[in-house]
């Protein structure tokens, strides 16, 4: 840990802007740390927040103890995201301990650091200076101020953001990366990923958004000319028919309709996709298959039938993507208060596959469910062995099953 001792004893002064610390060895300890500096009676001091099983601790320390804190954290993170006003660094730590440090000078003029005790919430989206996407789609004033309106979609978009900022050492920098979104509709978050990756990470991505809504593509390909987006397009399609890649890096889907989710995750899985965001929507299917004489006094409130029933597919849909070599959480993606559809699947390639078939088979019967995620995976035989290869799938990967959307 000497490496990181020295990179932390090194910025951790009058610089330093954040540091994120992210993708944990053991899920049930702290989750995700970030950091900012504060001034307290003109004392540099550092804000740590950690967050484990949905709550939020704070505590301030000055730099010394504040770098023995992080060290400790450390011990059961892969990675950390640190930004200073001249530099960004990845740091990437291995199973064995090996720390790998990517430094990369700032391409921008950087603001002065808020170091203020109560400020508002540092998002990366930033109130006050100007988007032009978030303009045309009524998010934002031409001032930059955020319509109040619309305030609640300016904390999800930023909310999404905050996952892939967690992910970002996953992706490759040396080529051109291809990102798949499912189901995009007016395309407020497609359009957020292209600029955070694009226009503020410097990535050569290209993001492609699929959507069944003739006037919606038709609208959102003429902003992405507007704003000079030469590789974000937009095609009219459904999730199960698409063939138009035969290798994605990242595929998104956002309350893609019941099913439609399935075939969004098996196309992804297929691809060898190294990261899959996925936000569920309308589970159905469950609801309709649930038999099961053990729970049937809970289950006859219709209520709490369908919430189990979206919690179980939920959770099954990650077992799956476990089997399949990916490293999966279930996360909150916004407050229960302003969308009761706050779950987010994130999973990670990782190529070790978890050997959970026969519990997984079990429960199915238990509760005499089919779901459709599983039997796709089945049927087309992707065991996570090709996928984790990255090698592409020939001929026509799926038939669409009934009107998903």
């Amino acid at each position: 840990m000497n490496e990181l001792r020295e990179l932390l004893q090194d910025n951790l002064n009058i610089e330093f802007i954040s540091a994120v610390l992210s993708n944990p060895r053991d899920k049930d300890k702290v989750t995700k740390v970030r950091v900012r500096p504060l001034l307290k009676k003109e004392q540099l001091v550092f804000q740590i927040e950690t967050f484990c099983n949905n709550q939020a601790f704070h505590r301030n320390a000055p730099s010394g103890e504040a770098c023995e804190i992080l060290l400790g954290y450390l011990e059961n993170m892969r990675q950390m995201q640190l930004t200073t006003t001249r530099y960004l660094y990845t740091v990437l730590v291995s199973k064995k301990g090996k720390v790998t440090v990517k430094k990369k000078a700032r391409q921008t003029d950087c603001r002065e650091v808020d170091r203020s005790h109560d400020r508002k919430k540092n998002y990366i989206l930033k109130e006050g200076i100007p988007v032009p996407f978030l303009q045309d789609l009524g998010v934002m004033t031409e001032e930059g101020k955020v319509v109040r309106s619309r305030s609640d979609k300016f904390r999800q978009i930023n909310r999404f953001l905050e996952f892939i900022e967690d992910i970002l050492p996953e992706l490759d920098r040396d080529r051109e990366l291809t990102i798949l979104d499912f189901g995009c509709g007016k395309s407020y978050l497609t359009f957020a990923v292209y600029y955070y990756l694009h226009e503020l990470k410097q990535y050569d991505i290209r993001v492609i958004g699929l959507d069944l809504k003739k006037e919606v593509i038709r609208n959102c390909n003429e902003l992405s000319r507007k704003y000079g987006y030469e590789k974000l397009t937009f095609l009219e399609g459904n999730i199960a028919d698409y063939e138009g890649c035969t290798r994605v890096d990242m595929v998104v889907t956002l309350h893609a309709c019941d099913t439609a989710t399935d075939y969004a995750l098996s196309k992804a899985v297929g691809w060898g996709a190294k990261v899959i965001l996925s936000v569920p929507c309308c589970q159905h299917e469950l609801n309709g298959q649930i038999d099961c004489e053990v729970l049937g006094p809970v289950l006859g409130y219709g209520l709490i039938r369908e919430r189990m029933a979206a919690l179980i597919t939920d959770a099954l849909r990650a077992q799956y993507l476990e089997q399949e070599g990916y490293d999966t959480q279930i996360l909150e993606f916004i407050d229960m208060e302003h969308t009761p559809k706050n779950i987010l699947i994130r999973a990670v390639r990782s190529g070790k596959r978890r050997e959970n078939q026969e519990a997984l088979r079990r429960c199915e019967e238990y509760l005499h469910v089919s779901p459709t995620l599983g039997r796709l995976l089945e049927e087309k035989g992707w065991d996570g062995g090709l996928a984790v290869r990255g090698e592409n799938l020939p001929g026509k990967l799926l038939e669409r099953e009934g009107n998903d959307r």
